[in-house]
């Protein structure tokens, strides 16, 4: 009997599992929710097959759903590795889905840059929304006071860089088996991160624009502020990856966890290059104080 239900291939077939249909469910009220919830605001109401859905509570419950499937799944894929399901075969396979979710972030990135560099290497153009009266013909538009790059954008710059060199030397170190030097690296990371996010929302709560008044808020805000949604999501991922390294879950040949959150990262990183070169040195015009 043992031997009819033995293994003759690399490949893992998943037992039957309850998150993704969960995960759409959630992820479906989220959405409900989060348009209730922009209505709500708004003082307007969203009302379908007679139930309300114009209120914070219904896209709280959505995103506590799609947080706990995100949680229970991944916890079953740690255990499957665990448990040695984890071959060649399928670690690659694992590798291949996380190259994809980065390419699909970086398009995600892309289409921010796209909508600034629109607005800001073509201001003269008349179209459908007359952007002429919105940017005054100029960019940075008239009456926009931009960020300094060289004062707080630039500190940022160095500490995601340092976080960049830290993350590096925890694998360094858990490819060499130093459980130690794993440990520090991953805390000075997260330690790192919490302090970008910091440092970009005391930036945010003394800009001298807002969201919403001007093109060029509104593509400055959706450009760095998903960066640093990113950021948040990026720590909490290392954040993981230390509490995983502190219960020896790590070895030098099994950890394409702590891969896929150093590679996540370091995107992190080479996005806000990108972001502090565009967004705040070029597109600080004259402007910047």
């Amino acid at each position: 009997m043992a031997e009819a239900h033995s293994k003759h291939h690399d490949y893992h077939l998943v037992n039957p599992s309850p998150w993704p249909v969960i995960g759409s469910i959630g992820a479906f009220i989220m959405a409900l929710g989060g348009i209730g919830l922009m209505r709500y605001l708004k003082g307007e109401e969203l009302v379908l097959l007679g139930i309300p859905f114009h209120s914070w509570w219904v896209f709280a419950v959505g995103t506590l759903i799609v947080l706990y499937t995100m949680a229970m799944w991944w916890h079953d894929v740690i255990k499957e590795g665990q448990e040695g399901h984890h071959t060649r075969v399928v670690d690659l396979h694992l590798r291949y889905g996380m190259i994809f979710f980065i390419a699909s972030e970086v398009m995600f990135f892309v289409a921010w840059f796209w909508a600034y560099f629109d607005v800001a290497l073509f201001p003269n153009e008349l179209i459908q929304f007359q952007r002429v009266e919105v940017t005054g013909g100029e960019w940075p538009p008239q009456g926009i006071e931009t960020f300094d790059p060289w004062h707080l954008p630039l500190l940022n710059t160095l500490i995601l860089l340092t976080s960049g060199t830290t993350v590096t030397w925890a694998h360094h170190a858990l490819l060499h088996n130093d459980r130690q030097g794993l440990k520090w690296g991953l805390l000075l990371t997260v330690v790192l991160g919490v302090l970008f996010t910091a440092c970009q929302a005391y930036e945010y709560s003394h800009a001298a624009f807002g969201f919403s008044g001007s093109i060029y808020g509104s593509t400055f805000y959706m450009a760095t502020g998903f960066h640093g949604f990113h950021v948040i999501v990026g720590t909490i991922f290392l954040f993981i990856c230390l509490l995983r390294a502190m219960a020896g879950q790590f070895t030098p040949k099994a950890h394409f966890g702590f891969e896929a959150a150093a590679w996540y990262w370091h995107f992190v990183d080479v996005v806000w290059l990108f972001l502090f070169a565009c967004i705040y040195v070029w597109g600080a015009g004259h402007s910047a104080h």
